[in-house]
């Protein structure tokens, strides 16, 4: 027998976060490869965790910092930077940038 359609989705994505969008982790590891094993952990530990708040999502990547209206995460050992907006309320994650250390210490991520 079949599920109706709202079943189907309900099941589906129940207490998944939404990342938006992988394409640019993987734009960023192709470029530099030995981010691909970082940040696939990063993406799979976000998908899989509803993070109700900042202080939840700091008890898992406690490293985490609240620059303005994004979270900046620390990644492979600081040597990479993900920046994101994160809707906790929603769950829903929309990657912005991720950079070398150097590229973020140069700031201009944040125009």
């Amino acid at each position: 027998m079949k599920k109706p359609l709202a079943v189907y989705l309900a099941l589906r994505y129940a207490d998944l976060v939404h990342i938006i969008s992988r394409k640019a982790l993987q734009a960023f590891w192709v470029q530099h490869p030995d981010s691909k094993e970082p940040l696939g952990r990063w993406f799979k530990i976000m998908r899989q965790t509803r993070f109700r708040s900042f202080t939840a999502l700091r008890r898992t990547f406690p490293s985490a910092d609240q620059v303005g209206e994004y979270v900046v995460f620390n990644i492979a050992g600081n040597k990479y930077r993900l920046i994101a907006s994160l809707h906790f309320n929603r769950g829903k994650v929309y990657i912005r940038h991720v950079l070398t250390h150097q590229a973020y210490d140069r700031g201009g991520w944040m125009t």
